[in-house]
């Protein structure tokens, strides 16, 4: 017998007879089972004919369904012929971007099986009353942690002038710790270091949330390169300014940005990073060095890369022209529902014009981080660029495939990978005993094609059977 096998057979007994006494006086089942299923999970892999005990929000056990006689406790639902797999994340979404989505995003996420998600920046003031409903006692709803506002340089991006308001300034590294405080103070889970800052301020702001005992998410800072950036945070968003280390002359590259950033400061945020981007990224990506890029992805071993490649690949993955697109987007509120039909403002309608160089970047960039052993986690963005809630996770789990992960990789990706980034792998992600009971039953097997994640038969969230409709 194994060590799990032992732990199912001391611990159901122990809960039957805890339980057995109370639930007959009260008339009522205890707990949730799920019988004679097949357990798919990336830490153990793929287990046929398992039985899964729920008692409350943890997993009591998990065992071979011919050793588990849960006698009349439980609810029981069959699933001979079906899959279960742990909850999904959603490592990079903006619950606040859109008003118009911010009623909508919570149950259409536990529609499709998302049951957490990581807010990756949000105004405090927006964000607060949308994270206090969404933890509220029988809420439809993913768990949720949330950074609070992007926090960018003496220039910001998202400014709330020149584009939507998402960050706040950090002018000097005293300033920038003040601010790590004070959004600690407010209760956030990690914070999310943006691209305008200085190397000072990221530093400020690297040794403040390590003071704090806060995660840490950034982009690369147009100001750095990736492998100084990247081995100091627990996440990197986007595969953004990776390439612009990846080339032969990447410290020539650095110093250009840095000069240009120098004299840019009077314009606004938004144009100024546009601008960057447009002077470095595509020749940069053409003139990639793969040998140059294996000692950058090196850095990045203790670093998840969370690629949103949904959003970076969509002239190479249309969303809007897959066959459930119309009856996805019909289920979104009608003030996008027409906006949503067509593609985005920035992408040619033909798709002879489209061109297709960052998205296979993109691709390739994946690629070659499996194969170097750098960790991938799965977001999405959402909403920006036509992203459902919900519906967009399982489409970058396809992208994450095509990129060369196996699906139980890419399983991985939207599990465990989320879990690892705030520590809790002892508490989320897998089934097993102990776990959160957060859990997806599917009707065909995702290992086999990772599409079938859409094959949503149930969803528990925190212990309880979720609506999907």
């Amino acid at each position: 017998m194994n060590a799990r096998a032992r732990l199912v057979a001391g611990f159901v007994p122990a809960l039957l007879a805890a339980g057995a006494c109370q639930s007959a006086l009260e008339g009522t089942r205890s707990g949730i089972a799920i019988s004679n299923v097949t357990v798919i999970d990336a830490v153990s892999g793929e287990r046929p004919d398992q039985t899964v005990l729920i008692d409350g929000d943890r997993i009591a056990a998990v065992g071979a369904s011919d050793s588990i006689d849960f006698g009349g406790l439980f609810e029981v639902i069959d699933g001979a012929g079906k899959f279960l797999i742990p909850g999904l994340w959603d490592m990079h979404v903006h619950l606040t971007y859109d008003e118009r989505l911010v009623d909508f995003m919570p149950r259409a996420f536990i529609r499709y099986g998302i049951t957490s998600v990581r807010d990756t920046g949000g105004l405090m003031r927006k964000l607060r009353p949308v994270v206090e409903r969404m933890r509220a006692a029988g809420a439809i709803a993913p768990r949720v942690f949330f950074s609070g506002p992007l926090l960018d340089g003496g220039t910001v991006v998202y400014d709330g002038v020149n584009a939507v308001e998402v960050g706040i300034a950090n002018l000097t590294a005293a300033h920038a710790e003040m601010n790590v405080a004070g959004l600690k103070a407010q209760g956030i889970d990690f914070i999310k270091i943006y691209e305008m800052v200085t190397p000072e301020v990221f530093d400020a702001l690297i040794k403040a949330a390590r003071i704090h005992g806060l995660p840490i998410a950034a982009h690369v800072p147009l100001s750095m390169r990736a492998s100084a950036a990247a081995p100091r945070v627990n996440s990197m968003e986007h595969l953004r300014n990776v390439v612009l280390d990846c080339v032969d002359n990447a410290q020539g590259l650095l110093e250009k940005r840095q000069e240009y950033l120098n004299a840019g400061r009077e314009r606004s945020g938004i144009d100024l990073r546009a601008a960057l981007h447009r002077m470095q990224r595509m020749d940069a990506i053409d003139a990639l060095d793969w040998e140059v890029c294996g000692a950058v992805l090196d850095t990045m071993r203790n670093t998840i890369q969370v690629p949103t490649a949904r959003l970076s690949t969509l002239k190479l993955f249309p969303v809007f022209e897959r066959g459930d697109w119309a009856a996805a987007l019909a289920r979104m509120p009608p003030a996008l529902i027409e906006e949503w039909s067509a593609p985005p403002a920035w992408m040619a309608v033909d798709p002879v014009f489209r061109d297709h160089r960052f998205a296979q970047y993109t691709l390739d960039m994946i690629g070659h981080m499996r194969q170097a052993g750098v960790p991938i986690g799965a977001g999405t963005d959402t909403p920006l660029a036509h992203a459902i809630p919900g519906y967009s996770l399982h489409n970058e789990l396809e992208i994450l495939v095509a990129a060369g992960l196996t699906p139980l990789e890419a399983l991985g990706a939207a599990t465990i990978q989320p879990a690892a980034f705030f520590s809790l792998q002892d508490e989320i992600g897998a089934v097993a005993p102990g776990m959160h009971a957060d859990l997806v039953l599917l009707r065909a097997n995702p290992l086999a094609d990772i599409r079938n994640t859409r094959s949503i038969d149930r969803v528990i969230a925190r212990g309880r059977l979720m609506p999907t409709e």
